[in-house]
């Protein structure tokens, strides 16, 4: 051969292939990529689960906490019975029931006013086990824990009525009061504080 691929002499050029070296640049980018992503993910899924970069001290996520639970409002400030003045009253056919109710409600503490027949507004119309009345002031009250004795009674008010005393008028359905370690038991629930809704915190 003549020109500038001319052989000379007893050994020839070595006839290489040109690299690709796009192919391996390319690669590498490909590579770098994936494991970049890879990362990122594995990153994303420890947050998940340690609950993320939380740079706020212990001390005050517990006071939080503590903060949340915490808020209750106050107990009721029910009357206790030995301060309620009630007056029972039968509006039934049957003879009786005043006395032996009033005898009852005495011994858990109440004091007794008036005993007798209802008042013809109430006589003998009374269908459930009874009415317990009251000034508009005893509907948070006084009715409350009267109410614990008899739970099957029925609650009203009279804004017109004066004083502080409440009626417990017997109806036809009246069989006996409530259990006593039931009504307790009711009257513990009724003074119960009731939690307070708080703003939520991550605790």
């Amino acid at each position: 051969m003549g020109g500038q691929y001319r052989i000379t002499g007893d050994k020839y050029p070595r006839m290489r292939r040109p690299r690709r070296r796009g192919r391996l640049v390319g690669l590498t980018v490909a590579s770098a990529a994936v494991l970049g992503v890879g990362g990122w993910g594995t990153l994303q899924l420890i947050d998940v689960f340690t609950g993320g970069d939380d740079s706020a001290p212990a001390s005050s996520t517990k006071a939080a906490c503590a903060d949340t639970v915490s808020r209750t409002a106050a107990p009721k400030a029910l009357p206790a019975p030995g301060t309620i003045t009630v007056n029972v009253l039968n509006a039934t056919t049957r003879g009786g029931l005043a006395q032996k109710t009033a005898d009852e409600l005495k011994k858990r503490g109440f004091r007794i006013g008036e005993i007798g027949n209802a008042s013809q507004e109430y006589d003998k119309k009374v269908k459930g086990a009874g009415v317990l009345l009251g000034p508009a002031t005893a509907l948070d009250t006084s009715l409350p824990v009267l109410g614990a004795q008899l739970a099957d009674a029925e609650r009203r008010t009279d804004p017109a009525r004066k004083g502080a005393e409440v009626d417990l008028i017997i109806g036809d359905g009246f069989k006996d009061l409530t259990r006593k370690a039931d009504a307790d038991r009711a009257l513990t629930v009724l003074a119960e504080p009731e939690a307070t809704p708080a703003p939520k915190k991550n605790c």
